[in-house]
């Protein structure tokens, strides 16, 4: 049996795969790892006492995760990233895998002191900061690194039932991105690059397919529609919709080719920025018989909040 657990981080991504066989746990995957902070602080205040938001490391630690087979990081940018300190708080990881690994010994990048840079740049070294110290703060948490190149689709045969492909963006971003951030660890820090790697990040977030007895499952990452209107994107059982549904993460044309049965929105409720944008709603709701939310969204006409930790699937 395989269990995915959507985890409700609030602003982010964190999902949580597991095989299961009697009860037993045969492989566990964690993609992404939530935001530092449950409440944004350019959103409004979490005062709905009935919410179950919860750090992606709080959630393992309640299932008593100890251990992940593999940690796969789709992207750099805070809402998926910032978690994994508390993550590493709670787990020991055999691989982590993403298409940037920092240097060893990563120097703190101090992005806040650099009053020269502009904020959106300062940013975007906030981001690869919190990746960097939370690596350098658990030694020993990792057994190996894997440094994904980005150059071409891969496909792991996770356990003899579990087969994963990852596939990436345009192949260009990725050795720019590797230059541009160990610039940054060696204290060469262009403004005017940074903030426009900061427009690409979402363009280079990896996105899964997972196969599993017969099923489909397909992780969007933040990938923008336009980037997978093509023949990688084909039917699949269950779709973690890209970039909280904004209007940019979905398309009548994706989901023509998805045609997914259940579809699951991680986002958090009552976002001031439209994600989800009530029309990518409409549309899921003409293609997938089943819709879920990670955390209690209401749209009046269209969404009933429901509080939960997780939206927890299984697949037989």
């Amino acid at each position: 049996m395989l269990a995915l657990d959507f985890i409700n981080v609030g602003n982010g991504d964190s999902i949580l795969v597991r095989e299961m066989d009697a009860g037993r746990t045969q492989f566990t995957m964690l993609v992404d790892c939530g935001h530092d902070n449950l409440v944004r602080d350019d959103h409004p205040p979490l005062e709905d006492e009935r919410s179950s938001r919860l750090y992606a490391g709080d959630f393992l630690r309640q299932q008593g995760v100890e251990r992940l087979d593999l940690l796969l990081i789709t992207h750099f940018h805070r809402d998926h990233i910032g978690g994994l300190g508390r993550v590493l708080d709670q787990v020991e990881v055999d691989e982590l895998a993403a298409a940037y690994i920092p240097p060893a010994g990563a120097p703190p990048l101090c992005p806040d002191s650099k009053t020269e840079l502009a904020k959106a740049a300062r940013n975007v070294l906030r981001c690869v900061d919190f990746y960097a110290q939370a690596l350098e703060t658990h030694p020993g948490k990792i057994r190996r690194f894997r440094e994904l190149s980005g150059q071409r689709m891969e496909t792991w045969q996770l356990t003899p039932e579990l087969k994963m492909d990852i596939l990436y963006g345009e192949p260009a971003l990725y050795p720019r991105q590797k230059a541009l951030y160990d610039g940054a660890f060696r204290g060469q820090c262009d403004s005017y690059d940074l903030v426009h790697w900061g427009k690409s990040m979402n363009v280079s977030s990896l996105r899964q397919r997972l196969y599993y007895h017969g099923k489909e499952i397909v992780l969007g990452g933040d990938a923008y529609a336009h980037m997978w209107e093509t023949d990688t994107a084909t039917p699949c059982d269950i779709l973690k919709v890209p970039h909280h549904a904004s209007l940019s993460s979905t398309t009548r044309k994706l989901l023509s080719l998805l045609r997914p049965k259940t579809a699951v929105v991680s986002v958090a409720a009552g976002r001031p920025d439209e994600r989800p944008h009530p029309y990518i709603i409409s549309l899921l709701r003409e293609y997938a018989e089943e819709l879920y939310f990670t955390d209690a969204v209401s749209i009046p006409g269209l969404v009933e909040p429901a509080y939960h930790e997780s939206v927890h699937l299984e697949i037989e």
